[in-house]
C-alpha cells in the first residue's frame, strides 16, 4: 500500500513539473511582459519587423515611384544601398517604424547634420514610400526594378533646364550635355542630374586665394584651418599657409548647385527634366 502511494505521488510531480519550470524561466525576448515599453510605445525588447496592417498594393506603388525619384540616387534602387546612402531595408529606424512615423521626422531633416538632407514630401508620400520599404524581402536581394521613370513631360523639362532650374547656366546641350540622353540609362541620368555627376563628370573644386594685393586661382588641392594649397592651369603647384584669418581664401564647387537643389527638388521639375535629356541623343 505505501509503494502505491509513492507511484502516485511521483506521476503528480511529474505532470506538475513542466508548469513549474515554467513559472521559474525569465521571460523570452521579444515576449510581451519581457520589458517595459520604450520611448515610441514599442516594447524595448520586441523583434524588430513587427506584423503590421496591411498596406493597399496602390500606395506600395506610390510609395516606391516617389522614392525613386526622390531617395534612390543615394539608397539604391532597391534601397539596400548606394553609393552614399546606407541599406534601409535592415535600418533599425525602418524595421521599428509602423506607418512611417519614425520616417518622418529624418525626411524632413532631423539628420542633416549626419548628411542626410532635408526633403519636403508630404506626409501621405512618406507613408506610402514607408509601406513600400516594409514591403520589401529582408534577404539581401529583392525583386528587380521593373519601373518606368520617363513619365515627365519633355516640353515643360526644356522650359525647367533653360528657367527656373538654371541648369543652362552652367551646361550646354550642344556641349557637355550634347547626346547626354544616349550616354545615360533615364535612371542613371536622372541619379547624374540629382548628384551633379554628368555633363561635366564631377568637375573638381577650384579656389582663389588673395594674399598681399595678388590674386592665385587653381584646382583646390588641400585646404584645412591652417594651410590651403592649389595647381594653377600651368601645373605650377602654390601653398599658402592662414595666419588669423590672412590670405582671403574663396573655394568655388562646381557641384554646390545641385548640392543646393536637394532641398527644393519636386518630383515634377526632377521627371520633367529627366524626361527632356532623355530626348538628346
Amino acid at each position: 500500500m505505501k509503494q502505491k502511494s509513492q507511484w502516485w505521488w511521483m506521476v503528480i510531480v511529474l505532470a506538475s513539473l513542466p508548469s513549474i519550470l515554467k513559472a521559474q524561466q525569465p521571460a523570452a525576448e521579444g515576449h510581451a511582459g519581457a520589458s517595459p515599453a520604450g520611448p515610441q510605445g514599442r516594447l524595448q525588447t520586441e523583434p524588430y519587423n513587427a506584423p503590421r496592417p496591411p498596406v493597399a498594393p496602390a500606395v506600395i506603388a506610390h510609395g516606391k515611384e516617389v522614392f525613386s525619384a526622390n531617395c534612390s540616387f543615394c539608397h539604391g534602387d532597391d534601397a539596400r544601398g548606394g553609393s552614399v546612402g546606407p541599406n534601409l531595408i535592415r535600418n533599425k529606424v525602418v524595421l521599428d517604424d509602423q506607418n512611417g512615423e519614425l520616417i518622418e521626422p529624418v525626411v524632413h531633416g532631423s539628420r542633416q547634420a549626419e548628411g542626410m538632407p532635408k526633403f519636403n514630401l508630404a506626409n501621405d508620400d512618406i507613408v506610402a514610400i514607408a509601406g513600400w520599404l516594409h514591403s520589401q524581402p529582408l534577404g539581401n536581394r529583392g525583386a528587380p526594378s521593373t519601373l518606368d521613370i520617363v513619365v515627365g513631360n519633355t516640353q515643360m523639362g526644356q522650359a525647367y533646364f533653360n528657367g527656373a532650374g538654371k541648369c543652362s547656366t552652367c551646361h550646354s546641350v550642344t556641349g557637355d550635355f550634347a547626346g547626354i540622353g544616349g550616354k545615360y540609362t533615364p535612371k542613371d541620368l536622372q541619379n547624374a542630374i540629382v548628384s551633379g555627376r554628368a555633363g561635366r563628370g564631377g568637375a573638381a573644386k577650384t579656389v582663389t586665394v588673395t594674399s598681399g594685393g595678388r590674386t592665385v586661382e587653381g584646382r583646390l588641392d588641400h585646404l584645412d584651418a591652417f594651410n590651403v594649397s592649389l595647381t594653377q592651369k600651368d601645373g605650377t603647384h602654390m601653398s599658402f599657409e592662414i595666419i588669423n584669418g590672412a590670405p582671403q581664401v574663396v573655394v568655388h564647387d562646381p557641384l554646390q548647385t545641385h548640392v543646393d537643389m536637394l532641398r527644393t527638388w519636386k518630383n515634377s521639375d526632377l521627371r520633367n527634366l529627366t524626361a527632356y535629356l532623355t530626348t538628346l541623343k
